[in-house]
């Protein structure tokens, strides 16, 4: 078995993101409180974690800015449509 590269796994991070990401937005029926109790995070942890990578690396992502990339939508939008 072959070691990983820094920059692959870099890679292949951010593309198993992009898909867990995309996974969350196509199952709007699974609410946020089922994934903190089932799970310990949800779509609102993941839109901080990104936000907080980005103050890390010295890019500005402001929390709404995560929150859409993670949600597909802005978050108000996504509660008012899909929050039971």
């Amino acid at each position: 078995m072959t070691e990983i590269s820094a920059t692959d796994r870099t890679e292949l991070e951010a593309a198993a993101f992009r898909r867990l990401v995309e996974h969350l937005q196509s199952r709007t029926d699974v609410q946020n409180i089922d994934l903190m109790n089932l799970a310990g995070f949800c779509r609102n942890c993941l839109s901080k974690w990104y936000a907080a990578a980005g103050e890390q690396q010295g890019v500005a992502v402001d929390l709404e800015q995560a929150r859409e990339s993670v949600y597909g939508m802005p978050y108000e939008q996504w509660k008012a449509k899909y929050q039971k």
